[in-house]
């Protein structure tokens, strides 16, 4: 017998007791659905977090103060007061850095008219949009000149815009109240949402870094130092070059402790995605567990069918069928069983997906490779199962099944 007349006998024999294939398939849909749905849970949080870590920037390095020992006490991380515009100066001559923006915090009230909010005012430089990746919706972001004569100048995100200037109206041009200095809006930024800590990253006021030392802070170093290397491969040597030229304006010397901190997110990044991978195949490898046992549940049933029809087999023996024949047949079956259950687990795995994301509004991707994996290890979970009982139809005396009752 030819592989296609083997498998119309397969599906005719599995038609003939639908009832029982569809509850036999029942195990692998479940195991296949729930590997799907898993995965993609699993495969949708790993791109949430590494698109967070990207919104923060493009190939950033950031560079904070460090610690410092006063009368035998550590200030920990952030008490040094060290970092300079000079310092940011000299890192963007570097050969890997692309760009330089030093950066300067406030937390403090802003008036616009009638209503006022509590946001952080940060100075920046020009590049600050470039290194974040963050787009001017509206007007024009800070240019040199606004740097260079300390302007009166600033740039809204998008919280602070509903808040200050509710109702939908255009604050171009209006004027803004930040610690007692009014400041021009000159420009709106791109809504930028959360970011992976929770943190509204839209509820900022952006001033040129010179305006936020002399008029806001009153102090002559900044806060950190936000750097982008030109490229994802040059960031570790960047890193590298810049902790080198820091310890050499800073005059550091072993065994003195450097007096600032140097991150990138890369190591983040990688170390969520290595989170995320693991996550994955651990929630795949639970949701395996039913696949097994849908697989138990087509061995029990095959070897039900082969029990019910001895019989059958023993006649067509007697005819001149051979065992391999015998054995391919109920092989076939075993396998058109897994397979059409694991293609159905897929379908309502999707489907399973799709309601997920919509009701519980959580981030799921499913990986093409998964779903074409789910399909064949289901059709291997037949195999392994349906050998046995096939191997079992193939041994069959005629003389014994035509005799059996």
């Amino acid at each position: 017998m030819n592989l296609k007349a083997t498998l119309r006998l397969a599906v005719g024999a599995l038609l003939r007791n639908k009832v029982r294939s569809l509850l036999t398939m029942l195990g692998i849909v479940i195991g296949v659905a729930a590997v799907i749905v898993t995965v993609a849970i699993g495969t949708g949080a790993r791109i949430s977090v590494q698109s967070s870590i990207d919104s923060l920037g493009s190939n950033l390095i950031v560079v904070q103060p460090g610690s410092v020992t006063q009368s035998g006490a550590r200030t920990g991380n952030g008490g040094a007061s060290t970092l300079t515009v000079d310092d940011g100066l000299a890192i963007a001559k570097l050969p890997g850095v692309a760009s330089v923006s030093p950066i300067v915090t406030v937390r403090t009230q802003v008036v616009a008219g009638n209503a006022n909010w509590q946001t952080t005012v940060t100075g920046v430089a020009p590049t600050y949009t470039f290194i974040r990746s963050w787009p001017v919706a509206s007007g024009r972001f800070l240019r040199e000149s606004d740097v260079d004569s300390a302007a009166k100048v600033a740039v809204l995100g998008q919280t602070v815009v509903q808040q200050l200037f509710p109702g939908g109206a255009s604050p171009i041009g209006a004027t803004v109240i930040v610690k007692g200095t009014p400041f021009t809006v000159i420009g709106t930024l791109a809504p930028l949402g959360q970011s992976g800590l929770g943190q509204d990253q839209d509820d900022t006021v952006l001033v040129p870094y010179t305006s936020a030392m002399e008029r806001l802070a009153g102090v002559t170093t900044v806060n950190g130092l936000m750097v982008s290397a030109t490229s994802a491969e040059t960031i570790d040597a960047a890193q590298t070059e810049l902790t080198q030229l820091l310890e050499q304006r800073h005059r550091i010397v072993p065994p003195q402790t450097d007096d600032f901190q140097v991150r990138n997110l890369q190591s983040i990044a990688q170390a969520a995605s290595q989170t995320g991978a693991v996550m994955e195949l651990l929630l795949a490898g639970v949701a395996a567990v039913s696949l097994i046992v849908g697989g138990i549940g087509i061995m029990n049933i095959m070897m039900v069918s082969v029990t019910e029809r001895t019989r059958e087999i023993g006649l067509r023996m007697a005819v001149g069928a051979r065992g391999a024949t015998i054995l391919r047949q109920f092989l076939t079956e075993s396998i058109v069983l897994a397979t059409v259950g694991g293609l159905a687990g897929v379908v309502i795995g999707a489907l399973a997906t799709v309601a997920v994301s919509l009701l519980a509004r959580w981030p799921t991707s499913i990986p093409p490779g998964w779903m074409f994996g789910a399909v064949a290890f289901a059709a291997l979970v037949g195999i392994f199962f349906g050998y046995y009982p096939a191997q079992r139809a193939a041994q069959l005396s005629p003389i014994e099944a035509l005799r059996f009752e």
